[in-house]
């Protein structure tokens, strides 16, 4: 006996159902293909949802830019804790820029940073010269009180060192400041001691941290608490000594980097990625009937939302970050077919359509939803401790189970459940049920 009704299982199961969820994964589609000007209201421009043909690839598949940092109007080689704190603001930089594919490597011998970066998706000149005007200026530090209150820069850091606490051995950074510093910082710490405020410190305008101020600091040395693991502290104390180095950073080359999977390589990959989707569209239909006529609608939108949710904020799409799309594609393909061999068991089963349609759905839920969850968490530890091309693969896989929940288990039971409304399409040998047994 069935457990439940299709059409009270909370879902709403109306014929147009069908053509509402088609329509919009149609529109998706057309938008990802051609992309969209938004007017942005009271103002003249417009924002532009960017299609799939302005995807932001990375190195490997569309080449990029190879560019050398020195310090500027600095004598002498940086030290190597400089350099690392350099670096730290160049991936800062990129990570907020989503430049997901890039290679940084510093030359502790002659003091310089050596950047490799994927060519914007709307670049067709290849001017190393103009894409390097996209990392801009190298980092601005600044603590500001809760008012937006600029208090001390970077210049005003005499330094930042990952330490313990010695009374609870929990990470810290120590910050010393000079003299015009620590004048400044004791009047902003006396203001807000009261109120426990927070002092936040920021890198251009991304925040980095906002310790809490629990006394007045009047020495000019002050202890950050409450960081994390001691990669983080290492990792703050690395990004705020950037803003104090005492020297900025100037491209003195640049150079054009070669596709190292080849100038066809993304040509390829394009034809051979549309050739498998309908080969897979073509055997779900034939094989599954009306649920695989669903499940190419499904397949469709994931596709479609994968490729939007990368291109719109311009996500550089690597070769990892394909390998996740694929990944999460074969995981849609398999929730369709658990959907639509549930359905089909449990008509030969002698089940009437209602019945197999909720118990069908209620039975592949759990199988479904366990491998998009342990999928998702795994690709969220990715994005957490990975970075560069690592960020890429997590992201498109995290995108891909999402939308596979969504297509693949809502979208796909909203469809079927509408089409099962219409008469013409109420005979169980479109769901799957054997002939023999359906003409019995």
């Amino acid at each position: 006996m069935a457990r439940r009704s299709f059409a009270r299982n909370k879902v709403k199961a109306r014929p147009i159902t069908f053509f509402i969820v088609a329509a919009i994964i149609l529109l998706s589609t057309l938008l990802s293909i051609f992309g969209l000007n938004v007017p942005v209201p009271g103002q003249s421009g417009y924002y532009e949802l960017y299609g799939a043909d302005k995807i932001r690839f990375g190195i490997d598949i569309r080449g990029g830019v190879e560019a050398v940092f020195a310090p500027k109007d600095y004598s002498g080689v940086p030290s190597e804790g400089d350099l690392a704190s350099a670096r730290s603001v160049i991936e800062l930089r990129m990570d907020n820029l989503n430049i997901l594919d890039r290679e940084i490597t510093t030359e502790k011998n002659n003091g310089r940073i050596i950047v490799r970066y994927p060519w914007k998706s709307d670049e067709t000149d290849f001017n190393p010269e103009e894409a390097l005007k996209e990392l801009g200026e190298m980092a601005r530090l600044t603590f500001r009180k809760p008012d937006g209150t600029e208090v001390l820069d970077g210049t005003q850091v005499a330094s930042a060192t990952a330490a313990f606490d010695p009374n609870t051995s929990d990470p810290i950074v120590l910050l010393e400041l000079d003299a015009t510093g620590a004048k400044a910082f004791a009047e902003a710490t006396g203001e807000l001691v009261a109120t426990q405020g927070e002092i936040s410190i920021l890198m251009d305008e991304t925040l980095i941290s906002s310790p809490r101020v629990i006394s007045k600091i009047t020495d000019g040395s002050a202890m950050i608490t409450n960081i994390g693991t001691s990669e983080d502290a290492i990792d703050l104390a690395q990004k705020i000594n950037a803003g104090a180095l005492p020297f900025a950073l100037e491209a003195i080359s640049s150079s054009s980097i070669s596709p190292s999977l080849g100038a066809g390589a993304l040509s390829v990959m394009t034809q051979a990625g549309m050739v498998a989707l309908a080969l897979i569209m073509v055997f779900m239909l034939l094989y599954y009937r009306l649920p695989g006529f669903v499940a190419m609608f499904s397949l469709l939108g994931q596709m479609v939302g994968i490729l939007l949710a990368i291109s719109i904020p311009q996500q550089t799409l690597t070769l990892q970050g394909i390998a996740g799309i694929i990944l999460s594609i074969g995981m849609g393909v398999d929730a369709n077919i658990i959907i639509a061999e549930r359905i089909k068991e449990e008509l030969n089963a002698g089940s009437s359509l209602t019945t197999a349609l909720a118990n069908g759905f209620h039975k592949a839920l759990s199988a479904v939803m366990d491998g998009n969850i342990t999928v998702a968490i795994a690709a969220v530890i990715l994005m957490i401790f990975g970075s560069g091309s690592m960020l890429s693969f997590g992201y498109s896989l995290l995108v891909g189970v999402i939308l596979n929940g969504l297509t693949g288990v809502i979208a796909n039971r909203l469809m079927i459940g509408s089409l099962s409304q219409f008469k013409a399409l109420q005979n169980p040998w479109l769901y799957g049920k054997k002939k023999e047994a359906a003409d019995a």
